[in-house]
């Protein structure tokens, strides 16, 4: 009987912890800090986001895939510069997703595998800155809704007063939020603050799936994406980059997270649409790269890209096997291993005649 109370009450411990995990807050995003409101919960799965650079104007349309069950949450994302923020075009994310999708090639092999016959088993194959001094702690330089955004511009000289700023406006921040900005409120950038709040009041809305992206727009002399405060993240996190510019770009350091990956490179001219605006109807090239960060809190550095040596192109190629054949589907191997056979059944019998003649020449010799 103790001995059942034990693991009675080691099974509800367990249970306990995973409950807990599953609705405590997760302060997750790729580029900034997304805060859910209250005790709901909500996580960032994915993000993925445009960036087009010009050598002095940088502009980043993203958009995130959240889960949970929040029906409000705020967003924060520290930039260099003094930013404009309007709603984004989600078809441009198509249209990249269609141009960057990997070739689809065939690969023969010569023996059959399982799944083949006579193999009957299938299985798969395998910016502008306040003067010091000369501005209050906080300053919101616009305020705008967007859909379901509510969007502030802000400037901040003490991190601590930004935190209570943001609190003030009804959301509940981690601690740590203003240690995390101190580096950018040291550089003077600014903030793009965002409360992700339906329009309806909330009533039975929850944030789920992908929101609808926004486009943030800042002069810059250099391609920076801010990453920084995704260290606050409790859960893995994954970032896809699609980015815009005159050459082939590439992050300077992997700023705490797996090795980039690029899944294509190339120069491409759209025509019409979000994205032909975006590249002001040029050709442009384009990198697509993904990015993983399993762990979270060694993020150390926003990221900075640059355009590598050569612009070599690059698509990703899916290989489909298949069994080589030849006419109706017939296996090449059945062929060879049936020419094979007839070849040392055509030998034997020629050596099994040849031995016969030789015997009978010599039988009437011996007698």
């Amino acid at each position: 009987m103790w001995m059942k109370r034990r693991i009675l009450f080691l099974l509800f411990a367990l249970l306990a912890t995973q409950v807990g995990s599953l609705i405590s807050p997760a302060y997750a995003c790729g580029c900034g800090a997304m805060i859910p409101d209250g005790q709901t919960a909500i996580g960032v799965d994915r993000e993925t986001s445009v960036v087009r650079w010009d050598g002095r104007t940088e502009q980043i349309v993203m958009r995130f895939t959240v889960g949970g069950n929040a029906q409000r949450a705020a967003w924060i994302m520290p930039v260099p510069g003094r930013a404009t923020v309007e709603l984004g075009d989600g078809d441009m994310f198509d249209e990249l997703r269609e141009l960057t999708r990997p070739e689809r090639k065939t690969r023969t092999y010569f023996w059959p595998r399982s799944g083949d016959w006579p193999f009957s088993h299938v299985t798969s194959d395998g910016a502008g800155a306040p003067a010091p001094g000369a501005a209050p702690p906080v300053g919101v330089v616009g305020r705008e809704q967007l859909g379901d955004f509510d969007v502030a511009r802000l400037t901040a000289t003490d991190p601590d007063a930004l935190k209570n700023w943001l609190e003030s406006n009804g959301f509940k921040l981690p601690d740590r939020l203003a240690t995390e900005v101190k580096p950018y409120v040291d550089q003077h950038w600014e903030y793009v603050a965002i409360r992700l709040a339906p329009r309806d009041g909330g009533k039975g809305k929850v944030l789920r799936g992908d929101l609808d992206p926004l486009k943030i727009r800042f002069d810059s002399d250099r391609l920076v994406y801010p990453m920084r405060l995704s260290r606050m993240a409790k859960t893995p996190q994954s970032l896809g980059l699609y980015v815009l510019a005159d050459h082939r770009m590439e992050p300077a350091t992997t700023i705490g997270g797996s090795a980039p990956e690029v899944t294509f490179a190339g120069t491409i001219e759209p025509k019409d649409g979000p994205l032909a605006a975006l590249a002001d109807g040029k050709p442009v090239f384009l990198t697509a790269i993904d990015q993983k960060f399993p762990d979270p809190g060694r993020i150390d550095a926003d990221h900075e890209l640059r355009a590598t040596p050569k612009d070599t192109p690059y698509r990703r190629a899916v290989y489909r096997n298949e069994l080589l054949t030849v006419g109706d589907g017939i296996p090449v191997w059945l062929l060879t291993v049936s020419a094979a056979a007839v070849a040392l059944a055509s030998t034997g019998y020629a050596l099994t005649r040849r031995r016969r003649r030789r015997s009978g020449r010599r039988s009437p010799a011996t007698a």
